[in-house]
């Protein structure tokens, strides 16, 4: 199973240049055996970049996440820090295979009508 995340360009980028190991997320899916990530970089780019395998997830207070992956992050501790305010558990996806596609494609292009996800969104 795949499921379709909005991801700050920025941390597009850093994910398919191998930079970033690890995408943050306040909630997860609720269904089991999602495989793959289909990562559409929103605005001002505003289209399907690229997908990953999905590694594993981790479930952790923020303070224990951080600890398991601060290396390999891809962000600031004060940006985590702040995304992470009030909450008593976060999640990090773990990223595995990047693959950049070689020509971004309209979200219309892989669900026709879309909109954007807020989160995230099966595919």
């Amino acid at each position: 199973m795949k499921v379709l995340l909005s991801i700050k360009p920025e941390y597009a980028n850093s994910i398919l240049d191998g930079t970033k190991h690890f995408e943050f997320r306040k909630s997860i899916f609720k269904r089991k055996g999602v495989e793959k990530v289909v990562i559409y970089a929103t605005m001002p780019v505003g289209k399907v970049v690229g997908e990953f395998d999905v590694g594993g997830v981790l479930s952790l207070k923020p303070d224990d996440l951080w600890n398991e992956t601060k290396d390999n992050a891809g962000v600031s501790f004060s940006f985590f820090s702040s995304y992470f305010f009030g909450r008593e558990k976060g999640f990090a996806i773990k990223v595995k295979n990047p693959t950049r596609y070689d020509q971004p494609c309209e979200l219309n292009d892989i669900l026709p009508n879309a909109v954007p996800p807020q989160s995230y969104r099966y595919l």
